[in-house]
């Protein structure tokens, strides 16, 4: 209940730990579990957790194979993520419980068409990128400048000098879209709302964060996105306090270590990160874990 009324006040993180703490009681009631479980879910969607928020829709049709939300959940994480297979996969699966379920049928057409129109791309002879000039830069770059906040943008075959005033920004031209489909952008109160990437290389996982306020902590975020344990932590070993994060330098061939008390803003202000393609990644490993040692073996690491 508690869940649900900071859900209804759109306090999303609240609700996601609300929802986590109804879970950890183990109330052995497997259908109280599977609504907690969309219900969080539906909570990291909104958060742009797209990753978490699928798990959750995953665990809750285990616990009711025939809970129509979650599998409309599931099937609109699937699309967030671009996986246009499994969104169908997972639309059908319900349309079989209910034929007439509309966000169903809309979803289900509108993955077929996505499927289709990517298919076409991928069978045309050279590789089709969307390119901006500098006319026509949004004012995110720009306020990228501002900030002190160096890009790796995708070249483009159109060379052009860069203004001093973007000297340290490569502005030939970039992607329209990266992986994710999302985008920085700027908010009404003129902050950037960033596309985050989180890496797990011990499990070959991710997830994927939307919008990134600048201001927003790492930790914050974290708290968040594991407040439950994600179901490929077998070892349940993936805690906030017990993760380290990174970003590499690939330049350089270096390893640095971040704050998780930071913000992002203060991360990409760092004198040696790049962004690249319009989305800052970082890489989250379990502190002195066999791992983590075996990972950073042979390279350099710029510690805390």
């Amino acid at each position: 209940n508690e869940g649900n009324e900071y859900f209804k006040e759109r306090d999303y993180k609240r609700a996601v730990v609300a929802y986590s703490e109804g879970l950890k009681k183990k109330c052995g009631d497997p259908e109280l579990n599977a609504v907690l479980h969309t219900n969080r879910g539906a909570a990291q969607f909104h958060l742009g957790n797209y990753r978490s928020a699928l798990n959750d829709a995953v665990q809750a049709k285990k616990l009711k194979p025939t809970h129509l939300k979650a599998i409309i959940r599931g099937a609109l994480c699937h699309m967030e993520l671009k996986n246009f297979s499994e969104a169908i996969a997972w639309c059908e699966e319900g349309l079989r419980i209910d034929s007439k379920e509309k966000k169903l049928v809309e979803t289900r057409a509108k993955a077929d068409k996505l499927k289709v129109n990517i298919k076409a791309v991928e069978h045309l002879p050279v590789p089709v990128t969307c390119f901006v000039s500098r006319g026509t830069l949004g004012s995110w770059v720009v306020e990228c400048s501002e900030r002190n906040i160096k890009l790796v943008l995708e070249p483009s075959n159109e060379e052009e000098e860069i203004s001093d005033g973007l000297a340290e920004i490569s502005l030939d031209g970039f992607h329209c879209d990266n992986a994710t489909g999302a985008r920085v952008h700027l908010d009404a109160n003129g902050n950037l709302n960033w596309p985050v990437l989180f890496l797990y290389p011990e499990h070959e996982q991710t997830d994927f964060i939307a919008a990134f306020h600048e201001n927003s902590r790492f930790i914050d975020h974290l708290m968040v996105m594991f407040a439950e344990l994600p179901p490929w932590d077998l070892e349940r070993k993936y805690l906030p306090s017990s993760l380290e994060l990174y970003f590499e330098d690939e330049e350089r061939a270096e390893m640095y270590e971040l704050n998780p008390g930071h913000t992002l803003l203060q991360v990409l202000q760092h004198k040696r990160y790049f962004v690249k393609a319009g989305t800052p990644t970082v890489l989250a490993l379990v502190k002195h874990s066999p791992f983590s040692e075996k990972y950073f073996c042979g390279k350099k690491v710029h510690r805390l």
